[in-house]
């Protein structure tokens, strides 16, 4: 078992989910920042892998006050769990992830965490899960999700997360705001990136929805196929 799993994703024309300094660039429009911020407040938990986690400092939490009154009216806390994906740990004491909430939180790492950080996280209340090997096993990380109460999942990115996600087979949907410009650059992420897929390992998707917005962007919503 394991839950049911959204990727939610800004990207530009074409194709890219930030820039080549890969700081977190604003792609998202205000009226999409709302839309995500409804996604995160109707998710039991929200993910991110280890570079967004690490380069970007995010808070995770639902900025709405109008949402948290929701989710506390449906006797929920105010903002959903945090999780965060990570093969070697090295979060700051003030890092917004441990710091910005009430939020549970929420980290999947592997034994090349230094003892000092999982001192730190745990110190942090944060729910520590180690394991042995070069990286997470997602489908093992799914499980334990689903077995801790998460049953619907909201993915950030990056793009080496959800390549992964997507390629086990563990995505259900994704959504993509596609902002009107163009940033470029060979080596800026995608929505998936890591090392790709051959053609006939093509993920298919199932168009559900596109919504056209008077700020120039789209929004674009599938379905991921599953096969036969």
């Amino acid at each position: 078992m394991r839950p049911f799993v959204h990727i939610n994703v800004a990207m530009t024309a074409d194709g890219k989910i930030d820039t080549v300094e890969r700081r977190g660039a604003a792609i998202s429009s205000a009226r999409d920042r709302e839309r995500v911020d409804r996604l995160r407040a109707e998710a039991d938990a929200v993910m991110v892998g280890g570079r967004t986690l690490l380069d970007e400092d995010p808070g995770l939490t639902v900025k709405s006050e109008a949402l948290h009154a929701e989710r506390v009216a449906r006797g929920l806390q105010p903002n959903p769990a945090k999780v965060g994906v990570v093969t070697r740990a090295a979060l700051r004491p003030d890092a917004k992830f441990l710091t910005a909430g009430p939020a549970r939180m929420l980290i999947f790492t592997t034994d090349q965490t230094a003892p000092e950080q999982l001192t730190l996280l745990e110190g942090h209340d944060v729910q520590v899960f180690v394991e042995r090997g070069a990286r997470v096993d997602v489908e093992s990380m799914m499980q334990t999700l689903h077995a801790q109460g998460i049953q619907r999942l909201m993915v950030e990115g990056g793009g080496t997360l959800n390549a992964e996600l997507l390629r086990r087979g563990l995505v259900d949907e994704i959504t993509a705001y596609v902002a009107p410009m163009i940033v470029g650059g060979a080596n800026a992420p995608t929505l998936a990136d890591g090392p790709g897929l051959a053609r006939s390992e093509a993920v298919a998707l199932e168009l559900i929805q596109v919504d056209q917005w008077d700020d120039g962007g789209l929004v674009i919503h599938y379905k991921v196929k599953r096969s036969k």
